[in-house]
């Protein structure tokens, strides 16, 4: 679609396209799916552990698993939310979705893992001493874990990496600066989710061997601290593509160096950009036309304009020119 509205004496362009990325969106879709399944399965395991084992580092870990578990709810419907089309009251459809939801996810990992789990250590540390505690379940259901939640964790590793290499960006580098949140913070979440393993078999592996009945719940507390530390780290991401985030630095300088290559192009005066969804940029330029364009020719300039920033950024949804005079 292109609409043209004149400035004299040059028009400003404006094209959209509204495609949702179905293909990218599945994918996402899956790798959610996948961790979801496996967290849901693992925690009712570790639940049932911790209440038979009365392990207080097992019970935070059902806890995170739970969070995890709400999380990727959260995220699944959020995809279904943000491929709404278009509509009068959105006009630049729901992607942000995608992003709210998330910032709701972080929310919960706070108050359903962190909070409990570092409450529950510290009343277990102040309580009278109990009985010997059953360490072998735990430690079955511990191993248990690590299988799901590597094999969840090396899917996303696997979607990320690939990402990064049809970007042509460096692996960290793009997971810092990916749009999309779902693959993110699965990688995340199941990264957390394996040193939580670690600190919940270390403590009952402390305690089983000292008798010494501080290990486990401080192991509880420090799985705690690393919910709130995941939980700070999905909100401020959230925050940040919420509030109206810019193209990663890559595609701008591919944008500014699509339009600099037109030879009716003078000069690019100024160049925005700014995050619709995952998959989905909106881009405004204003630029100088050389002198002697009719206004068929700037029409036919423009169009090219669009063509040639998509190709060079597929995620570009929208498109905006302003071409004023030189002078």
């Amino acid at each position: 679609m292109v609409g043209m509205k004149r400035t004299a004496p040059h028009p400003v362009a404006r094209t959209s396209d509204r495609s949702l990325r179905p293909g990218r969106s599945a994918e996402s879709w899956r790798t959610a799916a996948i961790a979801l399944a496996s967290n849901a399965t693992i925690a009712v395991a570790k639940l049932a552990a911790g209440a038979a084992s009365g392990s207080a580092a097992m019970l935070a870990e059902a806890a995170h698993s739970i969070a995890d578990t709400t999380n990727q709810t959260f995220l699944l419907i959020s995809i279904g939310l943000a491929e709404r089309p278009p509509d009068e009251a959105h006009p630049f459809g729901s992607g942000r979705e995608r992003y709210l939801w998330t910032f709701v996810a972080a929310v919960c990992t706070f108050l359903a893992g962190a909070v409990f789990a570092i409450g529950w250590g510290v009343y277990e540390l102040i309580r009278p001493p109990r009985q010997e505690t059953e360490f072998l379940l735990p430690f079955a259901v511990l191993g248990l874990s690590l299988l799901t939640e590597g094999f969840s964790w090396l899917r996303a590793l696997r979607q990320t990496r690939r990402e990064a290499r049809e970007a042509r960006l460096d692996y960290a580098d793009y997971v810092r600066m990916s749009r999309d949140p779902n693959v993110k913070m699965v990688l995340f979440e199941d990264s957390a989710a394996l040193i939580g393993i670690a600190l919940a078999a270390l403590g009952i592996g402390l305690q089983a061997v000292t008798r010494v009945e501080l290990w486990d719940p401080a192991a509880s507390i420090a799985i705690g601290v690393l919910l709130i530390f995941v939980a700070l780290w999905m909100a401020r991401d959230a925050r940040y593509m919420l509030v109206g985030a810019a193209a990663r630095p890559d595609e701008r300088h591919a944008l500014e160096g699509a339009l600099a290559s037109f030879p009716e192009v003078q000069e690019v005066r100024e160049l925005l950009t700014l995050t619709l969804g995952p998959n989905a940029i909106l881009v405004g330029a204003r630029i100088d036309l050389a002198d002697g364009l009719d206004a068929d020719r700037v029409e036919c300039v423009s169009d090219e304009i669009d063509a040639r920033l998509r190709e060079v950024v597929p995620d570009v949804a929208e498109v905006f020119i302003d071409a004023t005079p030189p002078g």
